[in-house]
């Protein structure tokens, strides 16, 4: 299994394992029953910075090993979808273009990275994934491919979904809903009823099932201004419901919060529920999560070639160590130690099991 592989903290077992006077295992999290004990009191509120809560608890936020590049393809999408933090929809121009598509395979070569995250927008728009996807998914021992599963089955896109298939890449699928109609409001009219014919095309070319090693992963966001069910609870519904009705298997399930940006950030304020929304995630700290925070083991490329320490910050437009560097100008990975670039929408990635 791939270092750089999601990981989430379970504050329950942190929390039976103290009862139980046992100390709970350490690996892939990095934290201890101290860190538990430490963020089991959530009273912050939004008025307090992101920066100050992490200072109040003893914590700071640095890049680890980076081990995952994540690759984001550009702005433009089939879907305008309402919690969508990048504001991506049809009507964007924001699109990696062939000079900033090869300076990135350029990087990936010298740069020997574990895990290589292709994202959008819809990345299946972008001119240039075919080539990027063959020649990146030879550099790398994973290549995860994120998508809205409708773009991909567009009817256009059969030979990338070969392509997928040939180089055994993940493919992480947004599917927020078993509720076509909470589905729908979200992401746009007969979403839902696509998407699972696009589960199905691709159980049909063997992903999903354990037997083949193609792994199909589902990612599960709120459809409103909540923080979402426990991960375990929801993949076990989702598995049980898209199999029975429909005869859909997958791999795994993730499910994050929202975060405050982009679209999603103005659809709360025009129903008056931003700062509801903001006390609700910084209420929810939790500090057991930050060690297992993605931004420390991960590095973000926009679609003009830019580096971010996380895809939340490059909506933010929040340049890793606060300074435009562009992918040409890096000999290598990130260097472990430098700080990770916080503001208030970091407290998406730490409320309650975290976003790692």
């Amino acid at each position: 299994m791939c270092a750089s592989r999601w990981r989430r903290v379970s504050v329950w077992n942190i929390e039976q394992a103290i009862m139980r006077g046992v100390e709970p295992s350490k690996e892939g999290t990095g934290i201890n029953v101290g860190c538990a004990l430490q963020g089991s009191s959530m009273s912050e509120t939004i008025s307090e910075p992101f920066r100050q809560t992490l200072s109040r608890h003893g914590l700071s936020l640095e890049r680890g090993k980076t081990t995952t590049l994540q690759i984001n393809m550009g702005l433009l999408c089939n879907q305008s979808c309402r919690h969508c933090h990048l504001s991506a929809g049809p009507d964007r121009k924001e699109n990696m273009d062939a000079a900033t598509a090869e300076a990135i395979i350029a990087y990936a070569e010298r740069s020997c990275f574990d895990t290589i995250d292709i994202t959008g927008g819809a990345p299946e728009l972008n001119p240039n994934i075919v080539n990027l996807v063959e020649r990146l998914s030879s550099r790398v021992p994973r290549l995860m491919f994120r998508s809205n599963l409708t773009a991909l089955n567009s009817g256009k896109m059969d030979h990338l979904i070969d392509l997928l298939q040939a180089r055994r890449a993940v493919i992480v699928a947004s599917f927020p809903s078993l509720n076509e109609a909470q589905t729908d409001s979200q992401r746009g009219d007969d979403i839902f009823r696509k998407s699972i014919d696009a589960l199905r095309k691709l159980n049909s070319l063997g992903y999903g099932h354990a037997e083949t090693a193609l792994e199909l992963d589902l990612v599960c966001n709120p459809t409103g201004a909540f923080l979402p069910e426990p991960q375990e609870q929801v993949a076990k519904k989702f598995r049980e419901a898209l199999l029975t009705k429909w005869g859909i298997v997958f791999n795994n399930l993730f499910t994050f919060a929202n975060a405050p940006l982009g679209r999603f950030r103005n659809w709360l304020e025009e129903k008056g529920d931003i700062e509801s929304y903001l006390r609700r995630l910084a209420s929810n700290f939790n500090a057991c999560a930050v060690q297992g925070l993605m931004c420390r083991t991960l590095v973000s490329l926009s679609w003009n070639g830019y580096l971010y320490d996380c895809d939340f910050n490059l909506a933010k437009g929040l340049h890793m160590g606060k300074q435009k560097t562009h992918v040409s100008e890096m000999a290598g990975p990130p260097p472990e130690g430098n700080p990770i670039a916080v503001a208030d929408h970091c407290y998406t990635c730490t409320a309650g099991a975290g976003f790692t």
